[in-house]
């Protein structure tokens, strides 16, 4: 790996090459790649868990938190979700060259607006080797090649999960340059991959703050980005105790290292002495830290939040809390302090949750329901290569359909213009 740029320039071209393959390819092949591949990561399980032992001694010895240490983390449960999500991939409809819109033209012309694959995706990601099957899957299936860069510490356990995907490949016989992994920690490739404009065609990075803020300041390959998840939960007066109670445990404690975790609680404050503290007293009860305004910080075992914990994502067992005097000082402190990524409103109030959901303008909008939802493999995408957070072309979970474009095709019969 002496000389990254010629390195990272073969593999973009062979990607190239290989999309222009992809584009055409029929949905049998794609689905026969994703479901080989699916079957050999399930009986190559083993030496994946073994590999991803390796990654895990080196995480420890770079001192990752636990929430990093946690996402790195494969064991059988997990390998048999990367499974299910090839597999859910694989049934989903070929997304490619459906027909999205046509009509018929005065001057002669019939035109047809059909989806297309995007070209040559490049994924960027930390810690989670899941995204190597995740991204590679959802790629493949829009008839995009991908060239996937994992992060350092997942190194071991990406290798072993594209080798199962490679071997898929073979057995459809679709090019293997279909998805390729970046073979180097070196950060140069990174630098190198964000200016390839002539063999890629967009970015995705998939990590913290740092990973995305670097590649949208450097990349002048066009960028699905994903900044943070600072996810807030709005309980309003009118939210329903036990609903609450369940949906904001399951938001901050069923995965705390995770994007959709809930990081903050804003409440009604009709609610402070009564369901406001006993949400905050049950989530310190299982080991949450909550850290209040000063409307809540009376609240036993609760700590004075300071100005740093409005609008941080934790990924920890943290949350932030604090009053509000009514919807619209909520949705104020979500516009100032969100991500627009994910945030929810706990109400029975119908009038409440249309202004909450005309109002917040994030990707995502829950109503009574918990933040871990926000997932592509739970929209029933199969899987997911990351959650947009901006508003150019795809937003939310990006799935197989996010990942196409258009083309125009028309048709006429002698037509000339005059």
């Amino acid at each position: 790996m002496n000389d990254i740029d010629k390195v990272m320039q073969g593999i973009g071209t062979r990607a190239e090459a290989a999309a222009a393959k992809l584009a055409y390819a029929q949905d049998r092949q794609k689905t026969l790649a994703l479901e080989a591949a699916a079957k050999i990561v399930w009986d190559q399980r083993a030496w994946i868990i073994d590999e991803n032992a390796k990654d895990l001694e080196y995480g420890r010895q770079k001192g990752l938190s636990d929430a990093m240490m946690d996402r790195l983390l494969l064991d059988e449960a997990r390998i048999k979700g990367i499974v299910d999500g090839l597999t859910a991939v694989a049934q989903q409809s070929d997304p490619v060259g459906k027909v999205l819109d046509q009509w018929d033209r005065p001057n002669g012309l019939s035109i047809k607006k059909v989806s297309t694959p995007l070209g040559v995706i490049g994924v960027i990601y930390e810690s989670r080797p899941n995204v190597t099957a995740d991204a590679g899957a959802l790629c493949l299936k829009s008839g995009n090649a991908v060239i996937l860069r994992g992060g350092s510490e997942s190194f071991h356990s990406s290798q072993a999960i594209h080798s199962c995907l490679v071997d898929g490949l073979k057995e459809a016989d679709l090019p293997e340059a279909s998805i390729q992994l970046v073979p180097t920690r070196d950060r140069a490739a990174v630098q190198k991959m964000l200016t390839m404009t002539d063999t890629v065609d967009v970015i995705v990075p998939r990590g913290g703050k740092g990973l995305v803020g670097l590649v949208q300041s450097e990349a002048r390959v066009p960028v699905f980005a994903h900044l943070e998840g600072i996810v807030h939960i709005y309980i309003d007066k009118h939210a329903d105790a036990q609903k609450t109670l369940d949906v904001v445990l399951n938001s901050k404690t069923r995965r705390t290292g995770i994007c959709g975790a809930a990081e903050c609680l804003l409440i009604h404050q009709d609610l402070i002495d009564g369901l406001g503290a006993d949400v905050i007293s049950t989530l310190i009860q299982v080991g949450i830290e909550v850290r209040a305004d000063e409307d809540l910080s009376h609240i036993a075992g609760a700590k004075e939040a300071t100005e740093e914990d409005w609008g941080k994502e934790y990924l920890a067992s943290t949350i932030a809390a604090r009053s509000v005097r009514d919807i619209d000082q909520a949705i104020a402190h979500i516009r100032t302090h969100g991500s627009n990524h994910t945030d929810c409103i706990m109400t029975e109030d119908d009038a409440a949750k249309r202004h909450f959901f005309e109002r917040v303008d994030s990707a995502i909008l829950m109503h009574n329901a918990s933040t871990q939802f926000a997932d592509g493999g739970e929209f029933g995408m199969g899987a997911e290569i990351g959650i947009a957070t901006g508003k150019m072309h795809a937003r939310g979970p990006v799935g197989t359909a996010q990942l196409t474009s258009f083309k125009y095709l028309v048709s006429g019969n002698g037509a000339v213009r005059t």
